[in-house]
C-alpha cells in the first residue's frame, strides 16, 4: 500500500510554506534580472548597493548592510568587486579615521542610470501575470512583511 503524502496526512509540506514560496518567487525575479541586465555585469546585490549609494550618498559598510538587506560577508565582496570596476570609491571618514566611507563614482553613476530603465522592466516582468489589483495587494503585503 502506498504511503499518504505529507500534505494528505496533515503534516508539514515545505513546498507550500511561505518561506519556500517567497524563495521561489525571488529566484524567478533574479533569473529575470540576470536575463535583462547580464550585459551590464551587475548582480542584483551590486545593483541595489549602487542604488543605495545614489539615494543615500556616501555610506559606511554597516549602513549598506542595513539599507540593502545584504549580509556583512556578502556586502564585503560586493564592495570589493564594485571598487575593482571603478564604480565606487572608498576613503577614510574625516571624523573617524577607523571608518571607511563608500561613495558612487561618476562611472558608477553613469552605469546605474543606464540600467534603471531595464530595472523597471525587470519589475514589470516579475509581476506580469498579476492583474493591477493583485500587483497592488502583493506590494502592500510585501511592505507589511518587511520591517
Amino acid at each position: 500500500m502506498e504511503e499518504p503524502s505529507t500534505a494528505e496526512a496533515g503534516g508539514y509540506d515545505v513546498t507550500q510554506q511561505i518561506g519556500h514560496l517567497l524563495r521561489k518567487a525571488y529566484q524567478r525575479h533574479l533569473a529575470i534580472f540576470h536575463d535583462r541586465l547580464a550585459h551590464y555585469q551587475l548582480t542584483s546585490a551590486q545593483f541595489v548597493t549602487l542604488c543605495i549609494l545614489r539615494d543615500q550618498g556616501a555610506s559606511s559598510q554597516v549602513d549598506l548592510v542595513r539599507a540593502t538587506a545584504v549580509d556583512q560577508a556578502t556586502i564585503r565582496g560586493v564592495v570589493d568587486r564594485l571598487k575593482r570596476r571603478g564604480l565606487i570609491a572608498l576613503k577614510r571618514d574625516g571624523a573617524d579615521a577607523r571608518k571607511i566611507v563608500i561613495s558612487l563614482t561618476t562611472t558608477g553613476s553613469q552605469l546605474l542610470e543606464a540600467t534603471i530603465p531595464e530595472a523597471h522592466g525587470v519589475t514589470q516582468a516579475t509581476v506580469e501575470d498579476l492583474n493591477p489589483a493583485e500587483r497592488l495587494a502583493l506590494d502592500y503585503l510585501l511592505r507589511k512583511l518587511s520591517p
